[in-house]
C-alpha cells in the first residue's frame, strides 16, 4: 500500500465486460483503482459515499462507481476482508 492508500485492494480481477469497455475507450483500469483506493468513490450519492467511509472503520465492503470517456459506468468493489477487488459493469453484478 502506498502512503496515500486508505486500504489494501487484495487480488484484482476484471470481468470480461469491463475489459472490453476499457479497451473501447483506451483508458486504464489503474487510474480508477487508484481513485478507489485513495477514497475518491466517484459517482456515488452522499449516503453511499458515507457508507464507504464507515466501511473503512468497520471492515465492510467498499463500492465505487465511475464513468468512462464514453459514459460507460464501471463499478469497483473491494470485499470486506480486502482479499479481492473486482472491476465490473453494473450489468455483470
Amino acid at each position: 500500500m502506498s502512503a496515500h492508500s486508505r486500504f489494501p485492494l487484495g487480488h484484482i480481477v476484471t470481468t470480461p465486460g469491463a475489459l472490453v469497455a476499457f479497451e473501447k475507450t483506451g483508458q486504464s483500469p489503474s487510474e480508477f483503482l487508484q481513485r478507489h483506493q485513495h477514497g475518491d468513490w466517484g459517482d456515488l450519492c452522499p449516503d453511499d459515499a458515507e457508507a464507504n467511509e464507515r466501511a473503512l472503520i468497520d471492515g465492510s465492503r467498499l463500492l465505487s462507481s465511475y464513468h468512462l470517456n464514453d459514459d460507460t459506468k464501471v463499478w469497483i468493489i473491494t470485499e470486506a476482508d480486502r482479499s479481492i477487488t473486482c472491476i465490473l459493469l453494473p450489468s455483470e453484478y
